[in-house]
Order: structure tokens, then sequence, then C-alpha cells
């Protein structure tokens, strides 16, 4: 059953020894739709600074418990590289933070996560990192690496070909592959409006600088796409409605 990340937004975690802070945002590869990270706020733990988390550590993912537990312990996340989540994520910080937990990089096999379809490892990260790698006080200088926050996107226009409608309000991913199937979208009013189910294949592009998300729809199409769940009387999970679409060619 595919799960609301919006939904997610504010859920506790906790490492192996104790609790670590809260759900803030997720980083998502705008290339194949794949969620990457979670970005955790870490509160009083470790006031004024988020700290990534690769889905390898959660084991397994459930987004409907308010606890999400982490095999990780507070002392190797807090040594793990420090991030400024005003800039891209870039492939440089990636290296770096992959590196620093002995993991193999998930680019590199041909499937979604490496070798697989899953992030899953084959063994427990090291229980400590080399205190002699890269200090870990100062954010390392990164370049764009096509890693977007969920929370930046979420309210962005949706572009059809005919015109803009709506905008993007939650977004709805397969637990087991952190694969994100479904945008949601509002049209019509934006707090009283409808929200339907777009498939995340039938999206062309996002573009940054317009706030803007171009889906390979018409306005028609967007408006009366299925409806999401949550305002239904059904209770039928968003995997299980058969969508109509009117896709047309990309521009």
């Amino acid at each position: 059953m595919l799960r609301s990340l919006k939904h997610s937004y504010g859920n506790q975690l906790a490492a192996l020894d104790g609790e670590i802070g809260h759900v803030r945002d997720y980083y998502f590869d705008d290339q194949n739709w794949v969620v990457r990270y979670v970005i955790a706020d870490t509160g009083d733990w470790l006031p004024g600074r988020q700290v990534l988390l690769t889905p390898h550590v959660f084991n397994p993912l459930q987004l409907e418990a308010q606890l999400l537990t982490v095999n990780l312990t507070r002392k190797q996340i807090e040594a793990c590289p420090v991030i400024d989540t005003h800039l891209p994520l870039s492939r440089q910080y990636e290296m770096e933070y992959y590196r620093h937990y002995g993991w193999p990089n998930y680019w590199e096999g041909g499937g979604l996560w490496g070798l697989n379809q899953f992030p899953t490892l084959e063994q427990s990260p090291p229980p400590q990192p080399n205190e002699s790698e890269t200090p870990h006080d100062q954010p390392l200088v990164r370049t764009d690496a096509h890693l977007r926050s969920t929370q930046a996107v979420s309210g962005y226009c949706i572009q059809a070909s005919d015109g803009v409608t709506g905008h993007v309000c939650d977004f709805m991913m397969n637990p087991q592959s952190w694969l994100i199937e479904q945008l949601v979208a509002k049209t019509g009013h934006r707090f009283s409006g409808r929200e339907g189910l777009i498939p995340t294949s039938l999206v062309e592009r996002i573009s940054y600088d317009q706030s803007t998300v171009f889906v390979k729809l018409v306005r028609a199409a967007v408006e009366h796409s299925p409806e999401f769940p949550a305002r239904k009387k059904s209770s039928a999970p968003p995997e299980l409605i058969t969508p109509f679409f009117n896709p047309i060619s990309p521009l």
C-alpha cells in the first residue's frame, strides 16, 4: 500500500539507544522519483542541526507509526557529515556520506538501489567511523545531484498542456522500494478543492525556477484524475484504483 509522505512529517525518530528527533523532510531524486534520504530535525539533542538518514537504516519502514526506529546508534548519527539544507545535495557529499558508514553507493549497479530494487544491506554498518576521515564540523562544498526536497516541491503549480491547474499537495510512496509512484494534485479552491492522483510516470519535468511541475496531461485529465482516497468514502488504497487519463505527447 502506498503511503503519504505529508502525513509522516513530524513523526518521531529513534536510534538504537535513544530518540534523535523527528522527520522534517525528504530528499527525492527528481529523475526517477525515488526518495533517497529522510531529513531528520535533531531538536534538543543536536540543536540547530539536521542529519540525513538513508532508507537502508529503516528495516522495515512503517510510515503509519508515530515512532520510526533506525538501525544506527546516536554516536554514529552524530558523527555523520554535516549538511546545509539550504543548498542542493551533491554527489560529492553523497560519496562522503556512504563512505562514512561503509556502505555501497546506490547509484552503482543499474537497479534503483545499486544492484537491488530495494534499499537493503547485506551487513550492519560499522560501529564507529574512522576519526581520521574528513572532519564533520564543516559542511562539504557541493553541486547539484538532482536531489530535491518534498517540502519545497509541495505547493508547486501543475502545468498541463493547455494551462495551469492546481498544485502539488502530497507524495504517495511505496514503503518497500521508496519509489514515489503518485503525486496528489489539489485543484479548485486551495483549501477545500479536490485532491486527485497523478502517476509520476506522467510528469514531464520539474522547473525549480518557475516552481512548476509539467505533466503530460490536459487540464481536464488532471481535474478528473482518480480522487485521493482520504477524501473518498471508499477505503480502497491508491494502488487499487485504476486511473483513467488522457495523456498527451511530450511537448
